[in-house]
């Protein structure tokens, strides 16, 4: 029978099916074929055997349509480490304050999410810690080129059921770096989950890890939602510097008007989209964050 993986862990797949959720593992052939990242996670659709009550095996994982991934950690760009497969919408989590707002790595997320065609809205959290003024000034370059932004409060509730009106009938995964909120958000959306929540340090101003696992959660609606583990660092998995370009939308309307076939946008005399960035088209923090990736800098 066909079912979709909700969680994985140490060899160990929980696969939802129309007679409820197995517990399975690889079948050996699987395993024996060479892969360049995981075979089976969370988000994939498979065909499961049934061995026995409440167990079986996964035979074979069905192709994926979306995907998002990053470079795995230690691998030095050689292996990819796929989050969640069948991915419909990707929600960009960030935090207004503690921690504070980091655009860079807000630009890595939507960047990987525009290479994959996978689409992005932004939430940014804390909504309560800042004034309105503040909130609306940090989204505004995101929300001028067309990306869908919501402010919450989990404390408030301000935003919560906007946000719950993305998730039925599709596949979401809330994502973001640690402290900003993910399980709080979740927890909002549904209490049932209970999902574990802890301060984010005063030392470090950094978020703990709360969340050790992705899993992918029933909403009961259609939907499904995925908790991934705070990512501190992401780095981008199999995409060119010379494509880097194309993971900004904004830049799109002058790409092909530079003097140069080749410009990277970085010094070349007649740059289109240097123009664009010093008439305020194009926003400053934007193109900083798109430099600062070519060169390869945090």
């Amino acid at each position: 029978m066909v079912g979709r993986i909700l969680r994985a862990m140490s060899g160990f797949y929980w696969v939802e099916t129309a007679d409820g959720v197995i517990e399975c593992k690889l079948r050996g052939r699987l395993k024996r074929v060479e892969q360049q990242s995981e075979i089976a996670v969370i988000g994939d659709l498979v065909d499961v055997e049934i061995l026995s009550p409440g167990h079986g095996a996964i035979a074979a994982v069905h192709e994926r349509t979306t995907r998002l991934s990053r470079v795995a950690v230690g691998s030095r760009g050689h292996k990819e480490d796929l989050i969640v497969a069948n991915v419909d919408l990707v929600i960009v989590m960030v935090a207004l304050a503690n921690p504070e707002f980091h655009p860079r790595m807000l630009d890595r997320y939507l960047l990987i999410c525009q290479h994959n065609n996978l689409e992005a809205r932004i939430v940014a959290s804390k909504a309560d810690l800042v004034s309105a003024a503040f909130a609306e000034q940090t989204l505004a370059p995101y929300t001028r080129i067309g990306y869908i932004t919501q402010t919450i409060s989990t404390y408030t509730g301000q935003g919560i059921a906007e946000v719950q009106s993305w998730l039925p009938s599709r596949v979401s995964v809330v994502t973001g770096k640690s402290g900003v909120g993910k399980s709080s958000l979740l927890n909002a959306i549904n209490p049932d989950l209970a999902l574990s929540v802890k301060a984010v340090s005063t030392t470090l101003n950094k978020g703990r890890h709360t969340t050790t696992m992705a899993q992918l959660i029933p909403l009961g609606n259609g939907g499904y939602v995925a908790d991934t583990p705070g990512i501190r660092e992401i780095a981008m998995w199999n995409i060119p510097s010379a494509e880097l370009e194309y993971g900004f939308r904004e830049f799109e309307p002058f790409l092909g008007n530079c003097r140069f076939g080749n410009c990277v946008h970085q010094n070349e005399p007649d740059c289109a989209i240097r123009s664009a960035v010093a008439d305020g088209t194009i926003s400053q923090v934007r193109y900083d964050s798109y430099i600062r990736l070519l060169m390869g800098e945090e």
